[in-house]
Order: C-alpha cells, then structure tokens, then sequence
C-alpha cells in the first residue's frame, strides 16, 4: 500500500483517486473552492460512459501540501498552465520523493526539474478522458477486461527501481496498466502535435462539434496537413515518430486518411475525448499551442497550415462553413498504392497461370 496525494480534483484526477484507493492504497485528494466541498459531502462519483456504471468513493480530501506533510507518491494531475502555477508549493515539500507529472507538456521537463529536481520528478500521461457535471464525474477509462495505458518514465529515460515501483502502484488501480517508457518526453511532443495545432483549431472553426468537423472535408485536411508538418518539425530534431503507430499518418495516401480521421470524429466518445475538454481547458489549449510553436520556430521547417490554422484561437474565429469540400485532396499516394496494387494483381495473375499451365 501506498500513500498518495493526488493534487488536481478535476476530472481525471478525481478518477485516478478514486481507482487507487479501490486499488487498496491510502489516498488523499487535494481539493479547493465548491469542488472541495462537493467531494466533502459526496465522495468521489464516477460514471462510466461506456457503461453507464456509477460508483461513489470515499477518500481523504484536503486543502493544502503543507511543507511538513510526507507522501510516498504525489500525482499531478491537472492543465500544464495550472501545474506551472503549483511548482513552488511542491518544491517547498522535501518529505515527498516522488512526483509524477501526469499532463500534456510539449516543452520537456526543464521547469520541472529546475523546481523539484531530476531525483523526485517523473514525466507521463493519463490515457483517460473526462469531463463534470455537477459533483459526478463522467469518464472514458478502461476496465479490468481492456485496461488503459498509463505511459510514464524518467526523465532521463532510465528504467530504475523507482520507476517499477511507481509502475506497481499504478498498475494496483482497476482498469489501469502501468506502461513504463524510456521516451516519454517525445511521446508528449507528439501526443502535442496530434492533437493542439491541429485538431484543436480544427475543432474550433467547427463551431466545437465533432460531426460537423467529421463531415466538413476541409477542415479535416487542414487538421491532417498540421498533424504531418508538426511530425517534420519533430523529425527535424532527431525525435523519430512515437508511438510507433502514428507513422501511418506520414505514409498512408491522404484521401484515406481523410476517410479515417472523419470517421473516427464521428464517434459519440469523440464528445469526451475531444469536445467537452476543448471547451473546458481552452487556456491549456492555447499554452501548449505556444509551446509547440516554440519549438516549431526553432528549426527550419515551414508550417503554413499550422500558421492558418492559428486564427480560430482568436476572439470571435470565423466558421468554415458546415460540410464544405473546396480543398483539392493530395493523390499522390493514391497512385502509387493503386499501381503497387495493380502490380500485385498481375503478379499474381502470373503465378495462377503458372501453376495452372499443363506444361509446368
């Protein structure tokens, strides 16, 4: 058993709580304003949006890290803006030897080591989505049959016994699995680029509705072309693609990825997934834009659809109208995978007849 202080009551630190004292660990939840009360008089209430499941956890809810105050493991879990707010108060708690910083964060790990230091501080990232309605928390997570990915590491990408023991304890939540990574600040890079200056945007010039993004062609393209120019920005700086299955973004034909992307858009989780966060942390949203244009500016690399996409994070963005299809898609690919095809088929034409042949 572990003693946790989870510091972020919203919702996915509400849910990681609440799975790790299920998970038989003694856990504290630091809490301010209506939320505390809320989780005063109610506990922690969770529904399962795949489900429909509710469940109501007690845990110990507090106001402050006292400097005095001992955990054997704190989670962060909250906005990358609301987390740089909080570094004093952590760095002033010497009793704490391990902080995992569970956010999106394009800009690495420096502030954060430079307040706390390399020895108390891991780096990683949820892998749920969640958003409030009240006191009750609605999630996507996973399950004990099909459990979420929590990735995480060092910061220097060592695997040590902390970082297994870390690793224990998360893997002792329900519905979680510890994935402990030797490259977890890539892996946030391009969890970054996927998603901010590119989707995010896109989001917003669809009036921040997911099927109308799904039908609006355009805006999907545009999303896409951000998502591969981001990828180069990174590739530029000798960061190779993670995880691994993101390089179908940079090798499939773009009509296909188009296809994809608006269907995957169109799923009713994408209104937990993508939308409600969207709208509740467009401050964050903005932040890590900025710090991937940090690093964008910092290599040669141009990134036009990124920079056209920019202005529906502008007060009052204009709309692409709903539906609208006037980009001309990239064919390119399409035409090598159609003769790569054809060539196939006719090869293997060739070895039936073979084979066929009464002569052979």
């Amino acid at each position: 058993m572990a003693t946790i202080l989870v510091y972020g009551a919203g919702p996915l630190g509400s849910l990681f709580a609440a799975r790790l004292q299920q998970g038989g660990n003694d856990v504290s939840i630091l809490a301010r304003g209506q939320r505390l009360a809320e989780l005063r008089e109610h506990g922690i209430v969770l529904v399962n949006v795949m489900t429909g499941e509710e469940t109501t956890t007690a845990v110990t809810v507090v106001d402050a890290l006292a400097p005095d105050d001992a955990y054997d493991l704190v989670l962060v879990i909250m906005r990358k803006n609301h987390a740089l707010q909080i570094l004093p108060v952590l760095a002033a708690n010497r009793h704490t030897p391990n902080v995992l910083f569970l956010m999106n964060n394009a800009a690495g790990p420096g502030e954060l080591v430079g307040a706390l230091g390399a020895e108390r501080v891991l780096v990683g990232f949820p892998g749920s989505a969640g958003y409030r309605e009240g006191h009750v928390v609605h999630c996507l997570t996973g399950s004990e049959d099909d459990k979420a990915g929590v990735p995480f590491g060092e910061v220097d990408g060592r695997v040590t016994e902390r970082t297994r023991w870390v690793g224990s304890v998360l893997d002792s939540a329900p519905g979680f699995m510890a994935e402990i990574r030797t490259d977890m600040d890539t892996w946030l890079k391009y969890h970054v680029a996927l998603l901010f200056p590119s989707l995010a945007p896109a989001m917003r010039a669809a009036g921040v509705d997911n099927y109308r993004l799904a039908r609006t062609r355009d805006l999907v393209v545009l999303a896409l072309r951000a998502m591969r120019e981001g990828f180069r920005v990174l590739g530029s700086m000798g960061l190779p693609v993670t995880p691994a299955k993101f390089r179908a973004i940079q090798w499939l034909p773009e009509p296909i990825l188009v296809l994809v992307l608006s269907r995957i858009l169109a799923n009713p989780l994408m209104e937990t997934a993508l939308v409600k966060h969207a709208e509740a942390a467009r401050d964050e949203v903005q932040h890590l834009i900025g710090e991937f244009l940090v690093l964008a500016r910092s290599t040669s690399v141009p990134t036009p659809t990124i920079d056209s996409l920019l202005r529906y994070y502008e007060p009052d963005p204009p709309q692409v109208p709903d539906g609208s299809a006037e980009i001309p898609l990239h064919w390119g690919g399409m035409i090598a995978l159609f003769a790569a095809f054809a060539l196939l088929m006719t090869g293997g034409a060739w070895a039936v007849q073979r084979l066929a042949s009464p002569n052979r």
